[in-house]
């Protein structure tokens, strides 16, 4: 699955409660990345920093390897990330993760994951909906087959939850970066008005390339004019597992439809949203790869979009989304902070177009 960041031009916005990086860390998540044949060296440099970036806060002791390129891409897309993924049983991923708890926060994600060998999960416009054959109507999807047991995760994701050893030198992730766009590689000054922050962009699909995934993504692209079973989706991702709307909490699952209504963050269950969105698809959502906060919030470096001369930093609510997926954050992300940056959410809407 390949996942991309567009660029958009922001006219107001703000971005809270973020992470700075300030000085050094003991970091144990280490990033090898395999280079294209002349590749330049300030985006080679770019790359080892926003690896450097996410290592900071990540205590996972594991090697990450990525292949990374410049090539022309679809007008409009700053960068393409395609994981290398794998699939674990329900059962056995809840027991990885309940192992691997080292937050208050993985404590409340894995005391409210749904119980049993299976998950149940509202879905649409499948060809055995009983709302007929590609409806757009949500439907309770509870019958324990392989859509409903199966989770599907980044390699990445694995090593941080034991999975897999943390040395596997198989490829993790390759990373497309758009050779037509004009980047600015130094941070140290801010960003040009007429380039677009490399470091930050990089960082982004590195989250990816991490499992901050959702493969409603794939519900999305693969339900257009042919429509498959719903048990022919066994693509539910770590994070989706905290994926929420009303309707769904209403019937206690989680959302996987692909759709325009809203969807929520939640680590309890469903019963609080953050105030924190979620982006809905590219193809039936709202335009956005729902492998994404919503955008146009400032949530952090997850968000679908950048623009020109817009600095992007990692925020607590990254940090939050990365935690309770299997990934050991240094230091815990703040309560405080978080709770400064869904309590004013109102009032950082920002207006944006593609361009």
């Amino acid at each position: 699955m390949t996942n991309r960041l567009r660029r958009t031009q922001l006219f107001s916005g703000i971005i809270a409660a973020i992470y700075c990086c300030p000085g050094t860390a003991p970091a144990s998540v280490f990033f090898n990345f395999s280079t294209s044949s002349g590749m330049d060296q300030q985006a080679i440099d770019g790359f080892n920093e926003a690896g450097s970036m996410w290592s900071y806060y990540l205590g996972d002791t594991m090697t990450v390897n990525i292949n990374i390129d410049f090539t022309q891409l679809d007008a409009g897309v700053l960068g393409s990330t395609s994981s290398s993924r794998g699939t674990i049983d329900y059962s056995s991923y809840k027991t990885s993760l309940d192992s691997d708890r080292s937050s208050t926060y993985d404590d409340s994600a894995v005391a409210n994951l749904q119980p049993g060998s299976s998950f149940a999960a509202l879905i649409n416009r499948t060809a055995n909906s009983p709302n007929g054959e590609g409806s757009a109507t949500p439907y309770l999807d509870n019958d324990g087959d392989a859509n409903n047991s199966t989770i599907r995760l980044t390699t990445a994701n694995a090593k941080a939850l034991g999975l897999l050893t943390p040395d596997n030198t198989a490829s993790d992730a390759s990373i497309s970066f758009n050779s037509d766009f004009t980047w600015d590689f130094d941070r140290s000054d801010g960003i040009l008005s007429s380039a677009i922050d490399f470091v930050g962009v990089a960082t982004h699909e590195i989250g990816h390339a991490l499992g901050f995934i959702s493969g409603v993504d794939i519900l999305d692209g693969n339900s257009t004019e042919t429509f498959f079973s719903d048990d022919a989706f066994s693509y539910v991702a770590p994070l989706d597992l905290y994926r929420y709307s009303d309707e769904s909490f209403a019937n206690g699952a989680i959302d996987w439809t692909a759709g325009t209504a809203d969807k929520y963050f939640s680590i309890d269950g469903g019963t609080n949203s953050l105030a924190v969105l979620l982006s809905t698809g590219a193809t039936w959502g709202d335009g956005s790869q729902a492998s994404h906060w919503k955008d146009n919030q400032g949530l952090g470096i997850m968000d679908p979009t950048a623009s020109n001369g817009e600095l992007l930093q990692i925020s607590d609510l990254d940090l939050l989304g990365f935690d309770v997926i299997g990934y050991n954050i240094i230091p815990e992300p703040s309560s405080l902070a978080l709770i400064a940056l869904c309590g004013g959410l109102g009032l950082w809407i920002r207006r944006s177009f593609l361009i």
